[in-house]
């Protein structure tokens, strides 16, 4: 373990800025996702990339508390982009 107040390990700073990446890349999704919609080819391409090729049909059981089920997978996916909570699954 560190002590506190001293710089990240090289290993450390790859993997603090792995997780930056993967999280402004989601929020461009979402971005692309709320002025588009999700009948935008781009948009679409990114769902089945996320789900292996195949956007699922609903309804759709997730991982979030108190809201297990959503009518589809772009309602889903507009409450990860509106919570802010990119990488809750399916």
């Amino acid at each position: 373990a560190q002590q506190p107040g001293t710089p990240l390990s090289d290993q450390e700073y790859r993997q603090f800025f792995r997780s930056l990446r993967a999280a402004r890349g989601a929020s461009t999704a979402c971005l692309l996702r709320a002025l588009y919609g999700c009948q935008n080819p781009l948009v679409q391409r990114l769902d089945e990339y996320e789900n292996h090729g195949v956007i699922p049909e609903g309804p759709i059981c997730s991982e979030v508390p108190g809201t297990p089920f959503f009518p589809d997978f772009c309602t889903f996916s507009f409450y990860r982009c509106t919570r802010k909570r990119y990488f809750i699954k399916v």
